[in-house]
């Protein structure tokens, strides 16, 4: 008569042998490493624009000015911009309006920008439209006090790069 408990035991045994056999199977399947290798192209990156950047309110000297800017994007995804500088590739990043051409720009300065340390994201091209950011800066322009006469009343832009 105790035949019956004998085979119950015996299943019941089969049976934890099984669970014990399939839980070490999942722990050797999910414990393993692997490797692999992928490769994906990107499109080339088009090269952001910027309008130059005006002083939005009158310099005189001693003084400074906030300064706007539009950045338009040509590609189709966001791009960071970290900072502004003055353009690097110009000898003169400072203009100054045709009716001052006596005004000697160098009493100008621009502060590099990096809209305190997040930088901006310029938005994506959408269908034939480039994506565009307005851009103010403030304090960006400066005018020392060794600025001339002939600046007076003169219409500024200064030329703008972006660094990564």
């Amino acid at each position: 008569m105790r035949r019956p408990a004998l085979k119950h035991a015996g299943a019941l045994l089969i049976a934890l042998a099984i669970a014990v056999g399939l839980a070490g199977g999942a722990f050797a399947y999910w414990q393993g490493t692997g490797s692999g290798s992928a490769v994906t192209t990107l499109a080339d990156a088009q090269s952001l624009s910027f309008e130059p950047g005006k002083p939005t309110f009158q310099l005189f000297p001693g003084g400074d000015a906030n300064v706007a800017i539009i950045a338009s994007n040509p590609n189709p995804f966001f791009v960071q911009v970290g900072s502004l500088v003055l353009d690097s590739d110009d000898p003169e990043p400072f203009l100054v309006d045709g009716a001052h051409s006596g005004c000697d720009v160098s009493a100008l300065s621009f502060v590099p920008q990096d809209n305190d340390g997040s930088g901006w994201q310029i938005p994506p091209r959408v269908g034939s439209t480039d994506g565009t950011l307005t851009i103010d800066m403030d304090s960006a322009m400066k005018m020392s006090t060794a600025a001339s006469g002939a600046c007076q009343g003169a219409t500024f832009g200064v030329l703008l790069e972006a660094r990564p």
